[in-house]
């Protein structure tokens, strides 16, 4: 009788469904989900590598889904099938062809949409009523980059910022190099996104919060002359363009962080100046 071949032993021995070409429907759903109209339609991300698996079980988000690739795969198998989700075994080929990463560790996690979490808002009223009176703060406006976006989003979970409140042109938070930016913060962090962020803004002015935007300005104040306070709200502008005129009008005034200038050092970008900016106002 011959000799069973690996595969079938692991496919007898794993309660993972195998799934050998890239042409599954699972498969390619999955593989979709590096779009965001396919993300959208499915209410579903993907999160790549052990660590994301990790923070995704210990904040207990929804998990739709864990792939593991074949190789390799014993060393997950435990934790993915204690996950409570279907868990699929995949050919390398398959699992490499889904992955964003160049090296992938052999893990994706498949997450369902955070909306307990994560809210839009299509008028200023709906989104100001979303954050509370003690909520931490911080406004982004048109940062694209989903780098930034999700770096943005891993210092407010390290800087103590419990909610960000983003116009509706940012980056999308479930892009994988946002998810992969963000390292875990994504799943903790309150995310509103308003289609009208000036006046947001200007309603939370009226319930007391300053505002305060982080752009040049001749009447701008240096962020090391002043004391922020716990209720105050920093706006973070575009990589390139900074903050609209229209954001700038409702703020309290604007304010700059003091640095070095000389050849090459014009500004920093927007996710290192949202750090900064954050660390100081938890420092204060």
């Amino acid at each position: 009788m011959p000799r069973p071949h690996i595969r079938i032993i692991k496919r007898k021995i794993m309660s993972a469904e195998f799934i050998s070409s890239r042409n599954n429907r699972l498969a390619v759903r999955i593989h979709s989900l590096g779009q965001k109209k396919y993300r959208d339609a499915e209410r579903l991300f993907r999160a790549d590598g052990i660590k994301l698996f990790r923070e995704a079980v210990a904040c207990r988000v929804q998990l739709y889904a864990v792939l593991l690739r074949e190789s390799g795969s014993d060393r997950f198998l435990p934790e993915a099938e204690s996950a409570g989700c279907p868990v699929y075994l995949l050919a390398d080929g398959v699992f490499d062809k889904i992955s964003e990463e160049k090296s992938p560790e052999g893990i994706i996690s498949v997450i369902k949409y955070l909306d307990s979490l994560h809210k839009s808002a299509k008028i200023k009223k709906e989104a100001a009523s979303l954050i509370g009176p003690g909520d931490s703060v911080l406004a982004l406006e048109s940062v694209r980059d989903p780098g930034n976006f999700g770096t943005v989003v891993r210092s407010a979970a390290a800087f103590g910022v419990d909610t960000l409140l983003v116009s509706s042109d940012c980056a999308d938070q479930y892009g994988p190099r946002a998810v992969r930016a963000a390292m875990g913060a994504l799943f903790s962090r309150r995310i509103i996104r308003t289609d009208d962020l000036p006046g947001t803004l200007s309603l939370l002015r009226e319930s007391g919060r300053r505002v305060f935007s982080a752009a040049l300005d001749k009447n701008a104040v240096s962020l090391q002359d002043m004391t922020p306070l716990p209720g105050d709200v920093f706006v973070i502008g575009n990589e390139g363009r900074g903050l609209s005129p229209e954001v700038i009008s409702v703020s309290d005034s604007c304010v700059f962080i003091p640095m070095e200038t000389g050849p090459g050092i014009e500004s920093l970008n927007a996710a290192t100046a949202a750090s900064v900016i954050m660390y100081e106002k938890k420092r204060c």
